[in-house]
């Protein structure tokens, strides 16, 4: 049994991605972004109190690059995945956990653009340092992906989905207008069924009230 405790546009979307292209049979339970993750219930699977949490044959994990990294060898080592000895395998790991590097940068920005509700508690120069952070991240993709399709000479991975909803998270902050490589590499990726599916429903609630955030002045 496979069941994703997820909130939209959170990383937990990234698990819920990687888990529509493996097609196996899983279970999602959706929560709004909130104080309801600080249930005992669901502290009992996420001790951090975010998600996701993901329950595997009777077990909890609470880290996405750990699950990305199981559920590919478990279910596809050699297509999503790349096992051990694989001469690609030490790539596919550094893109994997490299989302987390994009990933921090644009939580930052959520809490300071739309988790913080009054003025005075925002920091324009917060803002502007992360997403110069993020426009650094896009400039490492791009040395990259100016030769290649996806991240991996291989074709598409598991690799490509930690980053790319990584990115999906990012772009409310900072364009992809000066990274071409990058926006042509997000379009191919997001325009998979896997992570169409990843989507927030039509009823969910989401995180990001608005697309893009502009610069805040203070």
């Amino acid at each position: 049994m496979i069941r994703l405790h997820h909130c939209a546009q959170t990383r937990s979307m990234r698990t819920l991605w990687v888990l529509h292209e493996l097609a196996v049979p899983f279970e999602v339970v959706r929560h709004p972004f909130g104080k309801n993750l600080r249930d005992p219930d669901f502290l009992a699977l996420n001790p951090a109190g975010r998600v996701p949490a993901l329950e595997l044959d009777g077990a909890a994990m609470f880290e996405t690059g750990a699950m990305t990294e199981l559920l590919c060898e478990r279910f596809d080592p050699d297509g999503l995945g790349r096992r051990a000895g694989h001469a690609e395998r030490a790539e596919w790991l550094q893109w994997v956990h490299f989302a987390e590097t994009i990933s921090q940068h644009a939580a930052a920005l959520t809490q300071q653009h739309v988790v913080l509700y009054e003025d005075s508690m925002r920091s324009a120069i917060v803002m502007k340092l992360e997403a110069a952070r993020i426009g650094k991240c896009y400039e490492a993709l791009e040395s990259v992906l100016g030769t290649r399709d996806y991240l991996l000479e291989g074709g598409f991975s598991a690799a490509d989905i930690s980053v790319g909803q990584a990115v999906y998270m990012a772009r409310h902050f900072k364009r992809l207008e000066d990274t071409p490589a990058v926006a042509a590499w997000y379009a191919r990726c997001t325009a998979r069924e896997g992570f169409q599916k990843s989507l927030p429903q039509e009823d969910e609630p989401r995180l990001y009230a608005q697309d893009f955030y502009p610069a805040w002045e203070g």
